[in-house]
């Protein structure tokens, strides 16, 4: 095009680029005006990495983990978030690929890790009931030769109880590299954690595939809860497959993304005992979350 410099063409490619990355492999895109924001945004995030944890921009939330049957609480999944200083609150989507390109994610997930388990292990002190913490690791963390190491120094420093923590992976990162990924789960689950898949059903992986990783909870990705948001639905055959399978496995079965009666009536029926999601709460603040549980564990009392 004339009238553009290469350095301009060659942003403007790399915009192109990343915006074809996003969207999955094999793609190629044009570049188009729209896509210089997001690019500028990218940079934005990329150069604010390094100062984020030490100004405490970042933050973790709290969304609780249920029992469908009668609705007590079974622990917390920690949800981290950026409170940026130019272009406001960041959820993980808007973030968490970019830390992973730069490297930043591993630093970060080190943070969110420590956090979450003193936070919950304070929790549990004080209400003497025995919370689950839910923790997503990336690909970048599950291939650190140092990871159950660290997972182990960081329980040992916040006195949380190894079954208490669920260290949850997305299929993708299982399956990228299926052999590193089960000798990595099965030294996590040496040091005693429980393992879990998030968002399962959309992936590259199968039920089948699940008996060669040492698996402890499937979380349904919420793409299949959507559906039973109507009367008329029963759920799909994979939904049904998917937890009549995993309980004969002897595997938790945690629904996500419940946000009607009906898809909760549903999924009981169905046989899943567990399930987050906005029909129950939203994500918690700390102080939100800490009161939730004084409350829960003051009616478990009395």
């Amino acid at each position: 095009e004339p009238g553009k410099s290469t350095e301009q063409f060659l942003t403007e490619a790399d915009s192109a680029m990343y915006e074809a990355k996003e969207k999955g492999k094999n793609r190629v895109e044009v570049f188009e005006s729209s896509m210089r924001s997001r690019m500028l945004e990218r940079l934005e995030m990329t150069n604010g990495f390094r100062w984020a944890l030490g100004r405490s921009e970042l933050f973790l939330q709290y969304q609780p983990i249920v029992s469908l049957s009668d609705w007590s609480l079974h622990g917390f999944e920690a949800l981290v978030r950026w409170s940026h200083p130019s272009l406001g609150l960041l959820r993980p989507l808007q973030f968490v690929p970019i830390a992973e390109e730069t490297g930043f994610i591993v630093p970060l997930g080190r943070w969110v890790l420590t956090e979450a388990c003193e936070q919950i292990a304070a929790w549990s002190r004080d209400s003497g009931e025995h919370l689950r913490l839910a923790v997503n690791l990336s690909g970048r963390q599950l291939m650190s030769l140092r990871l159950a190491d660290e997972v182990h120094t960081v329980l040992e420093l916040s006195g949380l109880q190894p079954d208490q923590l669920v260290l949850e992976l997305t299929e993708r990162v299982l399956m990228e590299d299926p052999e590193r990924s089960a000798a990595a789960l099965h030294e996590l689950r040496s040091v005693g954690v429980r393992i879990g898949v998030d968002d399962f059903g959309t992936g590259y992986s199968s039920l089948s595939h699940l008996q060669r990783f040492p698996v402890d909870v499937l979380k349904i990705d919420k793409s299949f809860i959507d559906p039973l948001s109507t009367a008329s639905s029963d759920g799909s055959p994979l939904l049904v497959a998917i937890i009549a399978l995993a309980e004969s496995l002897g595997l938790d079965v945690i629904a996500e993304g419940i946000e009607q009666e009906h898809q909760l009536q549903r999924l009981v029926e169905l046989g899943c005992t567990m399930g987050q999601g906005f029909l129950m709460a939203r994500p918690l603040d700390p102080d939100q979350a800490r009161s939730l549980v004084a409350d829960y564990a003051l009616s478990a009392v009395t």
